[in-house]
């Protein structure tokens, strides 16, 4: 038999009734029913349910198991009772019955449990990251992250990319953000920098006659955190085409993301159209170059209402050259309150009024 486990958490079902195994893992939470101790016994699959009472030989030591001790147990898997089986989990239909234990690592009272939803500050949970990972949430995460790096890799393959790996240590070059430094061992007073993007690496490998590029890249910027990213580093999908047009990238990329968003969406649908905006456009109907569509309205120019009108502020700007008026649709919004509430938002920006 194998030093630590036969089957994972996850393994076990009614096939495997009257089978002894060996399963390691942590102790996700224990249960005293009227001296019998039952044990949610949890690995990186899944959780399976072992039960000992004083008929077991290691009942004493079972008895002084605590939440996250790592153990060891050998027992005989039995059929649950059909009004205690569990449909959540896939070994709900089975328990395992201890007959041997070895306890592989003990635990203290711990700073933050990993059993439930319960919410912590995020300082006690950088502290101990190793037990914050351990939560179900976090190892949902983890997995979904590398599930879909996998996807997209494979999805960049299947249409003809390569992928290369670019130095991390390089020179500084010019980009959005300032440059972690790292100095230089063989030259006192020099320094490295972490590349914010593998921008030069990647066009040489292009100007070298390599067609089609891709890297999963690292990024390491030294600026203020942003809601989708760490403040040091982060990683993108990295990628390059030689002899194409804009519109071929846009083909290009199109149904790897759509493929993706599919693939772990939990069934949600994609929409197929894109919108492709000028980025003239976008300036004009939303004022900025990464608008949210999900807000259906556009601004509007409405220049040639004013021009000459009797509203004399409109009148008199639009005399400038360069210079016009655009509106904001508001539907349902013509109140007075509606308005003040708006010209008080406009004064608070350094603005006289609305």
């Amino acid at each position: 038999m194998h030093a630590y486990r036969t089957h994972t958490c996850a393994d076990l079902d009614t096939s495997a009734v009257g089978e002894t195994v060996r399963l390691a893992g942590w102790v996700h939470r224990v249960r005293d029913h009227g001296g019998v101790l039952f044990i949610d016994l949890r690995d990186h699959y899944g959780v399976t349910q072992v039960l000992c009472d004083p008929d077991s030989p290691v009942f004493a030591e079972v008895e002084r198991v605590r939440s996250e001790w790592c153990i060891r147990i050998d027992g005989e898997v039995k059929a649950r009772d059909p009004s205690l089986i569990n449909p959540k989990i896939p070994t709900g239909e089975v328990e395992v019955f201890i007959r041997d234990m070895e306890v592989l690592g003990r635990a203290q009272e711990l700073p933050l449990m990993v059993f439930g939803d319960q919410e912590y500050p995020e300082e006690t949970r950088l502290r101990y990251r190793y037990l914050d990972l351990r939560r179900e949430e976090m190892q949902r995460n983890m997995v979904l992250r590398s599930d879909v790096i996998a996807s997209i890799r494979r999805r960049m393959w299947d249409i003809g990319f390569r992928e290369f790996q670019t130095p991390v240590i390089t020179a500084s070059s010019p980009e959005g953000a300032r440059d972690f430094l790292v100095p230089s061992r063989l030259h006192p007073g020099k320094f490295y920098a972490l590349p914010q993007a593998p921008q030069q690496f990647k066009q040489l490998l292009m100007v070298s006659g390599f067609d089609k590029y891709f890297q999963i890249a690292p990024c390491f910027r030294d600026e203020d955190p942003r809601a989708d990213r760490s403040p040091t580093d982060f990683y993108q999908l990295d990628m390059e085409m030689s002899f194409v047009t804009q519109q071929d990238v846009f083909d290009t990329i199109q149904p790897v993301i759509e493929g993706v968003f599919e693939e772990f969406g939990g069934g949600r649908t994609v929409d197929r159209h894109w919108p492709q905006i000028a980025y003239r456009d976008a300036m004009l109907w939303y004022g900025t170059d990464k608008p949210d569509l999900r807000n259906p309205i556009k601004m509007q120019v409405v220049s040639e209402h004013f021009a000459g009108s009797g509203f004399k502020i409109f009148a008199e700007l639009l005399t400038q050259e360069g210079t016009e008026v655009r509106a904001i649709p508001a539907p349902d919004g013509g109140s007075r309150k509606f308005c003040d509430r708006m010209n008080k938002f406009a004064q608070e920006q350094g603005l006289p009024g609305m």
